[in-house]
């Protein structure tokens, strides 16, 4: 019989991993947990879920971090979820569907519906956010980027979407999202130096007019509402920070 597995990486989720683990009830021959350091529960709800929990705190990025669950997971497919995830019941069926039709040539990817602020977020450029999710797990994996990590998708192989929705709870506030703001400008930011690549106020500028007009204007994030306006304006102001920030890596030091 074809085999599941469902990887997650996390850290201090215990507020989400209740939720999301209860969410795959049924679904999974095999849960593999990477805690990168959690001080919460994290590690204890994973375990009362049967998971296998790997504490692993040699953070190299979220790339590096989810090949290291991956070589822990035995299921001949593997389905990855963050812990502030949810599976829909439709998404669930869809999932039992290509378990069962067992097409090791194909990767499936998900429609993300993101909860943010107050209401899904169905505009904006936010959905439906396809992320490939499922694949047979000795097809393939992620990139080893620290951050904006991917499936890499063989040459040759299908890529097809899932029916349903992955239920996604961003945020849980303002803070908590300007927090992650800067953890992903700051990986951001040390990969690009990394590579040589060099920054400027002016190119940041336009890059953060650029982020709001598209998400606001081209992809109608009017229809999002007040949540939709603060988004385009929190997300232009991200893509400012990141530029900002590898601008400010080459200034002189005191």
């Amino acid at each position: 019989m074809t085999t599941l597995t469902i990887a997650l990486i996390a850290k201090n989720e215990a507020a989400n991993l209740t939720d999301c683990l209860a969410s795959c009830a049924g679904l999974a021959d095999q849960i593999v947990v990477v805690d990168s350091g959690s001080t919460d529960d994290t590690v204890a709800i994973a375990e009362q879920f049967g998971a296998k929990v790997i504490v692993h705190t040699l953070w190299q990025g979220f790339g590096p971090q989810r090949q290291v669950a991956q070589s822990h997971v035995t299921g001949d497919w593997v389905l990855w979820l963050d812990a502030d995830e949810r599976l829909t019941p439709a998404l669930k069926v869809a999932i039992r569907e290509a378990i069962t039709l067992d097409d090791r040539q194909c990767l499936y990817q998900v429609n993300r519906l993101s909860w943010v602020f107050g209401r899904f977020i169905r505009h904006s450029g936010w959905y439906p956010d396809r992320v490939v999710r499922l694949y047979a797990t000795k097809k393939t994996s992620y990139t080893k980027a620290p951050v904006h990590e991917q499936v890499m998708v063989p040459t040759g192989f299908a890529l097809k979407t899932l029916d349903g929705d992955l239920l996604h709870y961003t945020y849980r506030d303002l803070q908590h999202y300007l927090v992650k703001s800067a953890q992903y400008a700051d990986l951001w930011a040390s990969e690009r130096k990394s590579r040589g690549k060099t920054s400027s106020l002016t190119q940041g500028t336009w890059h953060a007019l650029g982020c709001f007009f598209k998400m606001y204007i081209l992809k109608t994030g009017f229809l999002d509402g007040k949540q939709g306006l603060l988004l385009a304006l929190l997300s232009s102001h991200s893509t400012f920070a990141k530029y900002a920030d590898l601008w400010v890596r080459d200034q002189p030091k005191p």
